[in-house]
Parts: structure tokens; C-alpha cells; sequence
């Protein structure tokens, strides 16, 4: 996800695994990857996906300083400053932001998008959206990554619509048949390099095993450095027929992949 040597995706290229999702933009901010580089990346024979946020946006964004102008800004994401919650339900942030990011992945030739912030309904104060509860806001994030799926299949049905996180959606109408996948993180260890026993853990795992069991491909993330750990969580990728990864929560090194 950053620290591309050279700005050039040939390490990633190179590595042995199947699908790649890098960010829509080189550096996270206005240079874009290039027609030909992503298709010298998917020559290699991977799934590349477009990482970009749909549910929150970060201060070095270029699209940021018009989203703020508009007014869509909401609460700042305590654990990532800079970064805010945004009203992803109003028609001008699918003009400003989230239509603009779809095209040009489809014209850079990615495979599909991986759509970060869902959990953005869970999160939002409540306090700057008094006529809303969480239900609805789930309802308008599920609304929200159906239309996306519905916009980019258009234009080619084999694109495909991975979300990340917040498996639960998958009980609001027209979401699972929307999505082709799931990006999961911290189903088996969180970026502490411990278990993940709390109570939403086990929630997330059954919630995304019902999408398994559906049909979609799970590509799940675990964050942990600690030998016993890493083999620990590649074992219940196996057990569990789920894409897995095992890295650093920085994103910046290439993982050895699970065997």
C-alpha cells in the first residue's frame, strides 16, 4: 500500500501471490498509476485491485479542500488524524470523490476496487447527524456500495467490488448481491500481535463466513509479526477457505505469503 520502491510496482510484480490491491494514487495523493503500469502488474498474473476510502477522506487528498468547501466533512477519526468522516449519502460526495475514483480505475484497467471505511456508519458522531440513527446509516453506507457496484458493472460486469470490513452490512437488501468479495482485517489477530478475543471478533468471523458460504471471496488481513502468530493465523485462513495475509500494520514490506 506505499513504500513502492521507485514509485514502481515491479516488486509487487515479482511477489508470488495472486491478487494485489495498491492505492488508486502512487503516493497517496495526486499521482495516479498509469494504464501501463497496472497491466505490466496484472501480467504478472495477479487480480489488482483500487484502494480508496468511500466512508472517510484524509487531509492529503486532492480532492480533499473541496469536500471541506462543500461541507461534508464530520468528525475526525481519533485513531488517524487528519482523517475525517464525511456524508458519504450526499450526492456531492459521489460527484466530488467517489465517482471521479471509479473512473479512473476503470480507465487504468484495475480489476476492481477494494473500498475502505464502510465502518464510517459506525462511527460518525451522531451529535452532527441528529435526524439519523445508526440503522439508517448503515442502510445509506450498504445504499452507497451498491450503486458503486451497479456503476462499474455497467461499464464492465467483471470489475469487481470488494468492501473492507463491516461484514454485518451483509443483512441490509442488495448488498451481497452487489459485492464480488470482502476485505477482512483482524479476524484472528489484531495489530497488537494479539489473539482477537473480543466479542466483535467472533461476530466478524460469523458474519463473514455466511458471506463465504455465499459465494464471495474473503481476503482477509492479519496484522502480526510473531512466528507461532503468523503460522497460527495462516492455518485458519486453510480451515476456513479465506484469501489471508499476514503483515505489518505500516503496509510498507511485502509479507512472506502463507504456505
Amino acid at each position: 500500500m506505499q513504500g513502492y520502491a521507485d514509485g514502481r510496482l515491479d516488486a509487487l510484480a515479482a511477489a508470488p501471490f495472486r491478487t494485489a490491491v495498491v492505492d488508486l494514487a502512487r503516493d497517496g495523493g495526486s499521482s495516479y498509476f498509469r494504464a501501463e503500469e497496472i497491466g505490466a502488474l496484472k501480467a504478472s498474473g495477479k487480480r489488482v485491485l483500487a484502494y480508496f476510502e468511500i466512508g472517510s477522506i484524509e487531509s492529503f487528498r486532492p480532492d480533499f479542500a473541496a469536500v471541506r468547501a462543500d461541507r461534508l466533512l464530520l468528525n475526525e477519526w481519533p485513531s488517524w488524524p487528519g482523517e475525517h468522516f464525511v456524508r458519504y449519502w450526499d450526492p456531492r460526495w459521489w460527484e466530488l470523490a467517489v465517482r471521479p475514483r471509479l473512473d479512473r480505475a476503470l480507465s487504468a484497467g484495475f480489476d476492481g476496487v477494494y473500498l475502505d471505511t464502510p465502518l464510517a456508519y459506525e462511527e460518525i458522531d451522531l451529535a452532527l447527524v441528529p435526524a439519523l440513527d445508526r440503522a439508517e446509516l448503515g442502510r445509506r453506507m450498504a445504499d452507497l456500495i451498491v450503486s458503486i457496484s451497479a456503476y462499474v458493472k455497467r461499464a464492465n460486469p467483471d470489475f469487481g467490488v470488494y468492501p473492507q470490513n463491516s461484514p454485518e452490512l451483509r443483512d441490509y437488501s442488495g448488498y451481497v448481491g452487489a459485492i464480488d468479495g470482502i476485505g477482512v482485517e483482524e479476524l484472528f489477530f489484531r495489530a497488537t500481535d494479539e489473539p482477537c478475543a473480543a466479542d466483535f471478533c467472533a461476530e466478524n468471523l460469523a458474519a463473514t463466513r455466511k458471506l463465504k458460504e455465499a459465494g464471495k471471496t474473503v481476503l482477509a488481513v492479519d496484522y502480526a509479526t510473531r512466528r507461532e502468530n503468523v503460522d497460527e493465523a495462516c492455518r485458519r485462513y486453510r480451515e476456513e477457505g479465506f484469501d489471508g495475509y499476514v503483515t505489518v500494520r505500516a503496509l510498507d514490506t511485502i509479507a512472506t505469503p502463507c504456505h
